[in-house]
């Protein structure tokens, strides 16, 4: 999964720099996975770098941010666990950060009725509005100046990057997400994904 994530990141022409950021212990084993199955793959335009992680997601993303080179000034915040982000998804989460936006997430309408509920009892206390909502994916985009200053100010640790740069007070923009940059976190999950990547060998024929 983590070789698909960084092919798909290095796919897409704006992406010049990928940091991986891999367990505290297992730096070097993930270099060489990476390097082992050539993750770079556009033409030695993309240059990866690895970096061990921290104790929690926030901790994570700010030590690769710090791993970045000086003039990176849009960075994109991506899972792993989403391995199958189209190219045309990242594109479109860098240019909107590039016209202006200080966070953009991708996102898509939601098919189900979504109901909030009291954990305690499973009591129904609402229905939001389906209409208003979106399910957020990743890569997440950021400008850089914005990104750190959110992670330099914001203390508690946080599900995603976007939630910090609300904190800020400052506005995060939603574009198109796509349906292939579901995350990978179930069996069924896998099935599904290994029928994308049959379904994309057989149109690369």
């Amino acid at each position: 999964m983590l070789v698909h994530a960084v092919r798909a990141m290095a796919a897409a022409e704006a992406v010049q720099v990928i940091v991986v950021v891999a367990p505290p212990e297992g730096a070097a084993e993930v270099r060489a996975l990476l390097d082992s199955h050539e993750a770079p793959g556009t033409a030695g335009v993309t240059t990866v770098t690895v970096v061990p992680g921290g104790e929690s997601r926030q901790e994570s993303v700010r030590l690769g941010l710090a791993a970045l080179p000086d003039d990176v000034d849009v960075v994109l915040v991506h899972d792993a666990a989403r391995p199958l982000v189209p190219v045309g998804t990242v594109e479109g989460v860098v240019e909107a950060v590039r016209a202006g936006a200080p966070a953009v997430v991708p996102g898509l309408p939601l098919a189900d009725t979504v109901k909030s509920v009291e954990p305690a009892t499973g009591a129904v206390t609402g229905t939001p509005q389906r209409a208003l909502l979106r399910a957020v994916q990743t890569p997440q985009g950021f400008d850089r100046a914005v990104l750190a200053k959110a992670h330099a100010t914001v203390t508690e640790d946080v599900t995603d990057d976007a939630s910090m740069v609300e904190q800020l007070g400052l506005p995060v923009r939603v574009v198109p997400g796509h349906e292939e940059a579901f995350k990978v976190t179930r069996p069924l999950d896998l099935v599904l994904a290994e029928a994308v990547l049959a379904r994309r060998r057989g149109h690369d024929r």
